[in-house]
């Protein structure tokens, strides 16, 4: 059996650690959400994770230079909306910069200020209990405070696109 640490590497040890990370995180698929606080602000993303179940903890890293920075680092209360497939529009007006990613959107605002976008899969508003520099990036952990499940197929993005997902019937060697 070869382990991961015997197979041949294919990408050059030579380019830049910056390079080289981006190269192989674009073959990590990953969900797609937007991130709302009061202002209203938001942008997509795709660093958000679960943290810890007792507390309810989930976290999301974002550039310390974005245009929504400020306003995360003032934001008392987060909310993450998990998109649907058929909602890539939104994840790519959330994902410019320099315009109003609200313009056209269908949302109201929370009881934390946050706004709630509709038609999602997934919603859930955190209270924010962390916020740490990390590298070129801020670290936001918040502690769960509301979550809605309306479900839906998944947006996922891989290798610099958007796609679905569907599940499958468990064959392969990854079960």
């Amino acid at each position: 059996m070869t382990t991961l640490d015997e197979r041949p590497a294919t990408t050059t040890t030579t380019a830049p650690p910056a390079e080289l990370l981006r190269s192989t995180l674009r073959r990590h698929a990953s969900g797609v959400v937007v991130i709302t606080v009061p202002g209203p602000a938001g942008f997509t993303a795709t660093s958000f994770t679960s943290v810890s179940l007792e507390p309810a903890l989930v976290s999301f890293y974002l550039a310390a230079g974005a245009s929504t920075a400020p306003a995360v680092r003032a934001a008392e209360a987060f909310t993450v909306h998990v998109l649907r497939r058929e909602q890539e529009p939104l994840a790519r007006a959330f994902a410019r910069s320099g315009t109003d990613r609200f313009a056209g959107v269908e949302w109201q605002e929370g009881p934390h200020g946050t706004p709630l976008l509709a038609g999602v899969a997934a919603r859930l508003t955190a209270r924010r209990v962390g916020l740490h520099p990390v590298g070129d990036h801020l670290l936001v952990v918040g502690e769960v405070l509301a979550a809605q499940a309306p479900g839906g197929e998944p947006l996922v993005h891989h290798d610099g696109a958007f796609g679905g997902f569907a599940p499958g019937a468990g064959e392969g060697p990854w079960r």
